[in-house]
């Protein structure tokens, strides 16, 4: 006969304790990143064909074939634009600067090791009580 599987006790601080502990670690692991500034998006510049400007001392920027056609923005775009207060040139200064995201092929990959390490870990370690919560639910199996 299979003894009966009773998981171990834990108190309640201690609980509450696991949980701290555990959104940290998620706040940390989805933070971090931003924080050492590793995981900043990258902004390119792209200039439409025919479209260049000038930069002055103080900054602005004087825009030298501009139209909304060249940034590729239909009528639809273009009264959204207006309708966020947008003109051409602050429009442009957003649109040729488009985001620009780089997957680390390197970087998913021993993220996925890491993550079935774990698992594996994880089931090898717990294997005396996984199997005694089976036979348990499901009874002795015999081949």
């Amino acid at each position: 006969m299979v003894q009966r599987y009773v998981p171990p006790k834990q108190s309640v601080a201690m609980q509450l304790f696991d949980v701290a502990f555990l959104l940290a670690l998620v706040f940390g692991a989805l933070f971090l990143p931003i924080w050492l500034k590793i995981a900043v998006p990258s902004r390119v510049e792209k200039l439409p064909p025919g479209v260049s400007y000038q930069t002055a001392a103080n900054g602005t920027k004087t825009w030298t074939g501009l139209s909304w056609e060249k940034l590729g923005q239909n009528p639809v775009m273009q009264a959204q634009w207006k309708k966020l207060g947008y003109t051409k040139e602050q429009a442009a200064d957003i649109i040729t600067q488009p985001f620009q995201y780089d997957v680390d092929v390197i970087g998913i990959g021993s993220t996925a090791i890491v993550v079935i390490g774990y698992f594996a870990f994880m089931l090898f370690m717990s294997e005396k009580e996984y199997k005694q919560v089976v036979a348990e639910k499901f009874g002795e199996r015999r081949i």
